[in-house]
């Protein structure tokens, strides 16, 4: 292979360039000091990724300028976010430490910089586990947004430099991309960026699509051109005369967006006529600005027809994530239909560069939509209900939507995605209007739980002390808050009922004189096919088994006490013995051989590597293993001996197998947060479900996890009893508890 020349004095030269470049970008947002820290952190980043390069061949240190470039001059960020920009691979990629960052940039910059450690890895090929990831990626919303805005940063930056990427990965971020990043930062207010990552995306998953549209935008780009030139000129006339300062231009629509056009009307290239859309940005003062953009409206539609259906009112009721905008569809002078957007420079700035810009616009960001749309997510994420897959699904749909602004009696202002119920709306008012919500009065007419809300509604509830929560409930939903908040009240319910079938299958059980304990309750749930004790408890009291049903389950009982137990599937059991003897040792070694016998770990003990195990043979399920000291184990020994089998563990420690934490303490903020960090990062322990519930303070969690080992768990368990206020961590016994 020829070995490639590089020129380091050249690349120098055009690193201090970049660099350069950067500062400039910045400067506006620079105080005393700043430039001094920023320099630091090129120099760290400088010296940690020397000698490392990029798929292109060129120095790696050119992805972290770009992705610093990208934050100060396409998002707007400050120099903090500068600074985590420059250093955001060091601690993953390099021998540099978090507590080096911490010591050289101060706690600030190294919880940054943690945040956007976790969220490198946070996709996997296999989905639950890449929903429980998006899940950790989220929580570290809770420690600081800009985490997510580097992170775009560096994903725009990755998606722009990707022709070196061999063809598996680019479809990979690409799919990665349109369906989290791009939404993401839609909802965060960054319009550019959010077509460029649709469009990049596109550009690799629909590569001939891609290439056929932007050919044809090309062809008619000096006809297209005219057009607009034709059409602003008198517009421009007249705002001058109005005195109105304001840039007009043409600015094209992006490629994705007309082929979504293309397949949301089934039609060809040739009749998407909107291509481009007229934007007037008007130089306001502050308490100017609502009037001079009703003025400019009114030039507009004086000049060409406007379309009554197609006008949309951004600055009465800005979107969620602050964009301010006046939005209205015109006759052109060529009898086409014309898209104009007015706004004034801030208002642009802000729909360019979202959240960031409300930091240079306000002084404080804490009635920013935005950060009402935060809370709402770590509502979200401190519901123990709401399962991985559930959450991503509901997350992924609150992020595309548009909002419909719905009022209340009294006149406030409620934010819904379109499609939200009546529902919907009494769960965002609170969580018990919406549980014992009846009905619905909307613009004064009584209407059903499932009626569709229209922009600007206005709704009153309906209450009754006698509703509660129905299962149905779920499918008239569409928010998230509303999905979680309906199965936690399902599942208490469901509690409730099933408290009161327990005192009743007590009594029942009493009478035919079958004695009330955990093992026969086991064997009547096994009997009715019931998942665990508590669906046993919750039938008998719906009435789904009665006297005669249980009596039913008492002769069959009898039937298997007087089989005599030899004979019970016998043979089966036998060939499965002379498998295990045939080979050169009578001991089952599990991890090897699995395809040659058929074993299970069982449910009701999780046994892992390191734990004394041995084997039963069941009669329909195989070879189950067992802990030694597993609830059922004296047992089925006692009962079963001629089906027991030695069995110990190969060392195989590539293998991961899951068990369950209790984890007990004083409820702390940030606790989550903590146990993730010790489990993901400290011990790279992948976390399959988190359960939390806290109840005066008092912190309960359980945690399935996936380790390799008993001394491996043990060394969890001693780490994860470290973390303050924590007091107690033990592992699961029961799997039953578990599933429930």
């Amino acid at each position: 292979m020829k070995d490639i020349v590089i020129d380091i004095e050249a690349e120098k030269n055009e690193i201090l360039k970049r660099y350069r470049a950067l500062l400039r970008a910045c400067k506006s947002t620079l105080q005393k000091g700043d430039k001094k820290l920023i320099r630091k952190a090129f120099e760290m980043a400088l010296e940690s990724h020397r000698g490392m390069r990029r798929k292109s061949g060129e120095p790696y240190i050119y992805h972290p300028i770009a992705v610093a470039q990208i934050a100060a001059d396409e998002i707007g960020l400050g120099p903090t976010s500068i600074v985590c920009a420059l250093l955001h691979d060091v601690v993953e990629d390099t021998d540099v430490s978090l507590e080096d960052i911490e010591r050289e940039f101060g706690k600030k910059v190294a919880l940054i910089i943690d945040g956007l450690t976790k969220i490198s890895g946070v996709f996997d090929t296999n989905s639950s586990l890449q929903a429980e990831n998006f899940r950790k990626m989220l929580l570290t919303l809770a420690d600081d947004v800009r985490v997510i805005l580097i992170k775009l940063a560096d994903r725009l930056h990755n998606m722009r430099t990707m022709e070196f990427m061999p063809r598996d990965k680019q479809l990979k971020l690409s799919s990665e991309t349109v369906y989290l990043y791009a939404p993401l930062a839609h909802r965060l207010g960054l319009y550019a960026i959010k077509s460029e990552l649709e469009d990049l995306s596109m550009k690799y998953m629909e590569r001939e699509t891609y290439q056929f549209i932007k050919k044809r935008l090309n062809e008619k780009k000096t006809e297209r051109e005219k057009f607009i030139r034709d059409f602003i000129e008198p517009l421009q006339k007249v705002l001058e005369n109005q005195d109105l300062h304001a840039d007009v231009f043409g600015r094209p629509k992006s490629i994705h967006s007309i082929w979504n056009k293309m397949k949301k009307k089934a039609i060809p290239f040739e009749e998407v006529y909107d291509l481009f859309a007229i934007r007037i940005v008007l130089d306001s003062a502050p308490d100017h600005e609502k009037a001079e953009c009703w003025k400019a409206y009114s030039i507009v539609t004086d000049l060409y027809r406007p379309n009554p259906d197609r006008l949309r009112d951004w600055i009465s009721s800005p979107k969620a994530n602050g964009y301010e905008s006046l939005h209205t569809t015109v006759m052109g002078p060529r009898g086409q239909w014309v898209e104009v957007q007015i706004r004034t420079k801030r208002m642009n700035e802000i729909a360019e560069k979202g959240f960031a810009a409300h930091w240079k616009y306000k002084e404080s960001s804490s009635d920013s939509g935005l950060d009402q749309w935060v809370q709402k997510v770590r509502d979200m994420l401190k519901n123990p209900e709401s399962n991985a897959l559930d959450f991503l699904d509901d997350f992924k749909m609150n992020l595309f939507s548009d909002e419909i602004f719905i009022f209340t009696p009294k006149g406030a202002l409620i934010q819904l995605p379109q499609g939200a119920t009546a529902l919907d709306f009494a769960f965002e008012i609170h969580t018990d209007v919406g549980a014992t919500c009846i009905g619905a009065k909307v613009n004064h007419k009584l209407v059903p739980l499932a009626y569709k809300l229209q922009n600007g509604d206005q709704v009153e509830v309906i209450t009754s002390s006698k509703q509660t929560p129905k299962e149905d409930w779920l499918n008239i939903v569409v928010t998230a808050k509303a999905k979680a908040k309906i199965k936690s009240a399902l599942k208490e319910e469901k509690r409730k009922i099933a408290d009161e079938g327990k005192e009743i299958l007590e009594r029942k059980m009493k009478s035919l004189k079958i004695t009330y304990n955990s093992e026969n309750l086991q064997k009547i749930s096994y009997f009715f096919k019931l998942l665990s004790t508590q669906d046993l408890f919750f039938n008998v009291a719906r009435g789904f088994i009665d006297m005669k049903d249980l009596k039913e389950y008492q002769a069959s009982e009898k039937i298997v006490e007087n089989k005599p137990q030899d004979k019970i599937e016998n043979d089966q059991v036998q060939s499965l013995l002379r498998s295990i003897k045939t080979k050169d040792s009578d001991i089952l070694l599990i991890g090897e051989d699995m395809q040659k016998i058929d074993y299970k770990l069982a449910n009701c003990c999780n046994p892992i590597p390191g734990d004394d195990v041995f084997g039963f043979i069941t009669v329909s399920d195989g070879i189950k293993i067992h802990r030694t000291n597993c609830p059922n184990a004296a047992k089925l020994m006692a009962n079963y001996g001629y089906r027991i089998v030695k069995a110990r563990w190969t060392n195989q420690q590539e293998l991961a197998f899951l068990t369950g934490l209790r984890i007990t303490g004083i409820d702390d903020v940030g606790l989550i947060n903590k146990l993730t960090t010790v489990i993901s990062n400290d011990f790279k322990v992948n976390i399959r479900s988190i359960t939390v519930d806290s109840d005066n303070g008092i912190f309960e969690g359980s945690i399935m996890v996936y380790v390799n080992d008993t001394e491996h768990l043990e060394n969890l368990i001693k780490r994860l009893k470290m973390v303050k206020g924590i007091t107690a961590v033990t592992r699961f016994d029961s799997a039953v508890e578990i599933a429930s």
